[in-house]
């Protein structure tokens, strides 16, 4: 059975054994953090790519003991003439996590998605190199956009969902304590990612 046909199954038992109601237009995904709850609202529809990457890290638990490492608050982040306003979370195995190959980039200007406050997205370096690593925008940061200028590249970031519960959490985070290459001193923990939705059929072809 390979990897495709593992997800599917999986993501199935989950939809019918584990008492999950019926698919949602945009299926929720609770973070349990140490410092509290962020529940996020996937956009399957508009970025179908990047949402079913990331439910699929969900449901395996690579997320589980995974952190928020890094924060960027703009008003301190002189060094870079885009400034942005965003924490980022990795699995256990880092931000360059390569346990699946990297995704397509979902660009804004295709799928009409922004990096509003309350945005979840795609970490990335090239165009096509996204895995697991993801970030909550806490303010509204345009340049993270198709055609903005906080990548060189201009291709901006994928957007695919947003925070509907503990944005006050994530804006908490971004203030902790950090070093000089914005490492959080210490990370907050993601003790748990759980998928609260049936996943959506796009993602159990």
């Amino acid at each position: 059975m390979g990897p495709k046909h593992i997800l599917t199954a999986t993501l199935l038992v989950l939809a019918g054994c584990a008492g999950l109601p019926a698919e949602q237009p945009r299926p929720r995904v609770a973070l349990d953090t140490t410092a509290g709850r962020i529940v996020l609202a996937l956009d399957a529809e508009a970025a179908p790519i990047s949402t079913c990457n990331f439910i699929s890290y969900v449901v395996f638990g690579d997320y589980d003991n995974g952190s928020f490492f890094r924060t960027v608050v703009r008003e301190t982040n002189t060094a870079n003439p885009n400034p942005i306003d965003v924490i980022q979370a990795a699995t256990p195995r880092g931000s360059d996590d390569d346990a699946r190959p990297p995704i397509p980039l979902e660009r804004t200007r295709d799928t009409g998605l922004r990096h509003r406050a309350g945005t979840v997205s795609m970490a990335r370096d090239g165009p096509n190199s996204a895995t697991s690593s993801f970030f909550i925008v806490t303010q509204d940061t345009p340049s993270l956009d198709f055609g903005g200028a906080r990548n060189p590249d201009g291709q901006g970031f994928a957007a695919f969902g947003r925070v509907v519960e503990g944005l006050d959490v994530a804006r908490r985070i971004q203030r902790m304590p950090a070093n000089a290459q914005e490492q959080l001193t210490p990370p907050v923990v993601i003790r748990s990612a759980r998928l609260l939705d049936a996943a959506p059929s796009v993602c159990t072809p």
